[in-house]
């Protein structure tokens, strides 16, 4: 009996001693959209610096498709050692239990909840030489050509796929809906007038309207951004309804260790924190967590009331796959 508390005893030491020694080795961070999108570019920022208070490098990698749940998936089936962290969405970790339903391969509640990066405020963009001007043409427009204006997204179940579906169910709005594997490739094909339409969030839509290569209807916010002073709210545009801040989040596998989750929460907490990363968030018209926004207890709580608001949601819209 003695030898065996001695077992004990050396394995419950054994893990506050596994977690000071990590990470033992570069740390894999799969993002579930393709490179572009503002999950990716909120990604790379954070990675840039917790690769420094880590003192390995943390490493990103683009896992792409269904919705992100490819990505998700793969990331939740890692060996739960903190090596492996995935980097998801309202789409991804929100969305896809109800639009994936049947075949979704990890629960995203079961996960160990890192941090938020930061918020991701929407706009709604349109190519440059799309006929109207503001949301109340837009909106004449498309009801004069129902199914005709496309509004291409990153994938079902993505969360510009939300947006869409968002307005859609709050203005009747009919569109042809066009799926991509990221919000990078469809706002690339929205830039270069292959597509009408759609929902860009701030990091990747801000830099395309300071340079003049896509149009803004307006933001889904109740406040005009300071990046982008001149267009309207939701509320100004006329469609007070249509809000949507997205979010990009670092979740760990299930069972990885309370130290090792902690090591990596203090790490995204302090590169949210350095003012020269918060700049650059803020810079890309995104929102960067605070201190109290970053922390693993806000991400279980805003996880699960955001998997109970888009269920509503995205059942109306009935995009949910058949049942097997």
């Amino acid at each position: 009996m003695r030898r065996v508390f001695q077992l004990l005893a050396l394995l419950i030491l054994a893990v506050p001693a596994a977690a000071q020694q990590f990470p033992t080795k570069p740390i894999n961070m799969i993002v579930v959209f393709a490179p572009g999108g503002a999950t990716d570019v909120l990604a790379r920022i954070a990675a840039d610096h917790m690769t420094r208070t880590l003192g390995q490098r943390v490493l990103v990698e683009n896992v792409t498709g269904a919705g992100g749940t490819i990505g998700g998936a793969r990331g939740a089936q890692a060996a739960p050692a903190g090596h492996t962290l995935t980097v998801g969405s309202i789409g991804s970790h929100s969305a896809a239990p109800t639009i994936y339903a049947n075949s979704i391969k990890y629960n995203p509640l079961e996960l160990e909840p890192v941090g938020v990066i930061g918020g991701t405020p929407l706009y709604l963009l349109v190519r440059n030489d799309f006929p109207a001007k503001t949301y109340a043409e837009f909106a004449a427009y498309v009801k004069a050509n129902p199914g005709k204006v496309s509004n291409g997204h990153a994938g079902v179940g993505s969360t510009n796929h939300l947006a869409y579906l968002l307005l859609a169910h709050l203005t009747g709005l009919n569109f042809n809906s066009v799926a991509y594997r990221g919000e990078g490739p469809a706002l690339a094909d929205l830039v270069a007038g292959h597509i009408d339409s759609g929902g860009f969030f701030a990091p990747a839509a801000v830099p395309q309207l300071q340079t003049g290569k896509a149009r803004a209807l307006l933001i889904a916010q109740t406040e005009r951004a300071t990046v982008t002073p001149d267009i309207p709210t939701s509320k100004q545009a006329g469609v007070d309804q249509f809000l949507l801040t997205g979010w990009a989040a670092v979740f760990a596998p299930k069972g990885t260790p309370k130290p090792v989750v902690a090591k990596l929460s203090d790490a995204l907490k302090a590169a949210v924190a350095d003012p020269a990363v918060r700049k650059r968030i803020e810079e890309l018209g995104a929102l960067p967590s605070t201190a109290e926004t970053v922390t693993p207890d806000y991400l279980a709580r805003m996880l699960k009331s955001d998997i109970e608001r888009w269920a509503v949601v995205i059942k109306a819209a009935g995009v949910t796959e058949p049942a097997n």
